[in-house]
């Protein structure tokens, strides 16, 4: 069957961002002009994926207004001459976006099961927003691509610093597939660096069969008192096969404040309206650390 639907939970408090998002979705917030949010979405779509459920919660109305039409807006462009502008409005408009709301964020695994009536009896993609992947072919179709030789779940990894493991949910290797493809033991959720089985974290793109909700419906909470996605997909693992997929293209990780900066900076030096001067202000604040100007 064919993968055609992705999830994408945007449904947290986002408290590492706080204060700003108190009053904003951390999911809008702008990498130089573009919210993350938008970045997981073109590459569902340029994936091939035909339909996106964002699973949204108190406080998120911005990610709403952000993809639907702005008629004042777009007349004002247009009248104006704006038509550079005025594309880049229009494109968030033609995207086939659904909403739905979690009304107690109970975790990421309750997040994904309030997916289930829009996914139905189909395999799915769930995407994280605080991971923007890049690669020459998305990760969301490399997993799709893979699905269509196993027909099972796939969850995406990469290899991670071992003192960095506690943050994520980590594999238990059972042999290899291929070059990237790994038979898994187990999945454990944030485990301490002396107790990881191995440095191959979860990094926030899953394909998923229908079957993980059964599971999740079931489902008790376990790390932080929430109910754990990667804690489902253990359990999953149990009577189907999950496998893992090791992605070695290139992780932005914007969940916390200094992943964030560095994501900025990067987009920027490839952002052709402002590369050239952040690079001569970099080479300049480069100069000026090394003198001891700036602190």
């Amino acid at each position: 069957m064919k993968v055609r639907k992705a999830v994408i939970p945007a449904a947290g408090f986002g408290t590492r961002f706080l204060p700003v998002t108190k009053a904003m979705a951390k999911e809008m917030l702008p990498i130089v002009d573009k919210p993350t949010v938008q970045f997981i979405v073109e590459e569902a779509l340029a994936s091939g994926i035909e339909e996106v459920l964002v699973i949204t919660g108190k406080g998120k109305r911005s990610i709403e207004d952000h993809f639907d039409s702005n008629f004042e807006l777009e007349e004002c462009l247009r009248k104006k001459g704006k038509n550079e502008l005025l594309q880049l409005v229009e494109e968030t408009t033609k995207i086939n976006l659904h909403f739905v709301r979690q009304s107690h964020p109970l975790g990421l695994g309750d997040a994904v099961l309030q997916a289930r009536a829009f996914v139905g009896d189909e395999p799915f993609v769930v995407m994280l927003g605080d991971d923007l992947m890049t690669d020459t072919t998305p990760l969301t179709k490399q997993l799709m691509d893979n699905y269509q030789k196993t027909h099972a779940s796939t969850i995406a990894v990469m290899k991670v610093p071992r003192n960095e493991v506690s943050s994520y949910g980590v594999i238990k290797p059972d042999g290899k597939v291929d070059d990237r493809l790994y038979n898994v033991a187990s999945f454990v959720e944030k485990p301490k660096p002396e107790d990881a089985p191995s440095d191959l974290a979860i990094i926030g793109r899953y394909l998923l069969t229908p079957e993980i909700f059964k599971v999740l419906q079931h489902q008790k909470p376990g790390a932080g008192d929430e109910v754990q996605l990667t804690d489902a997909i253990d359990e999953l693992n149990k009577t189907q096969r999950v496998f893992a997929y090791e992605f070695r293209g290139k992780r932005y990780d914007v969940g916390d404040k200094f992943g964030f900066l560095k994501t900025s900076i990067e987009y920027g030096l490839g952002h052709k309206e402002v590369q050239g001067n952040l690079k001569n202000y970099i080479v300049k604040l480069g100069k000026e650390l090394e003198a001891g100007k700036v602190k």
